[in-house]
């Protein structure tokens, strides 16, 4: 595959990734403030698919294209740009995995028996505190990861 080729796969997964963290975060957060249990239990839902779909998806292109890559930059371990990237890249994958993921998936739990208008229980809000922090870091790393791709610091 061409080096071209390799670069634009690597930045439609980038563009992936970071679009669907930044943007998911967004309108979940606007749906937890609003208290409406249907919308809540709708921006819940569609996270959860939209990281099957869209995370999953721009991290198998980032980290494919990526990794056929970096032996053009000296490997992965080559050059401290390359490694403390890669770096980043799996720890936001194991926050994803680690903290996210689960949370959200408790807190579909905890709304889908509730009847129409209930109270949004006080451990889904606690929940909601936790994807929120993890979720802060989860965007920032892949952030400082995308800006190490570009500038390239010794």
């Amino acid at each position: 595959m061409s080096p071209t080729t390799l670069k634009a796969i690597h930045l439609l997964g980038a563009v992936l990734l970071l679009g669907n963290i930044i943007v998911t975060a967004f309108w979940k957060t606007l749906a937890d403030r609003s208290g409406n249990l249907d919308v809540i239990r709708f921006a819940v839902r569609v996270t959860n698919w939209a990281d099957v779909v869209f995370t999953a998806g721009g991290i198998v292109l980032l980290a494919g294209a990526g990794h056929a890559m970096a032996p053009a930059f000296g490997g992965v371990t080559g050059s401290f740009w390359l490694r403390t990237a890669y770096g980043l890249f799996l720890a936001t994958g194991l926050l994803w995995l680690a903290v996210l993921v689960p949370v959200q998936r408790q807190q579909a739990r905890l709304l889908q028996p509730l009847p129409p208008h209930a109270v949004i229980p006080a451990a889904y809000r606690r929940l909601a505190l936790v994807w929120a922090w993890a979720g802060s870091l989860a965007t920032l790393l892949p952030l400082v990861a995308a800006w190490l791709m570009v500038a390239r610091p010794a």
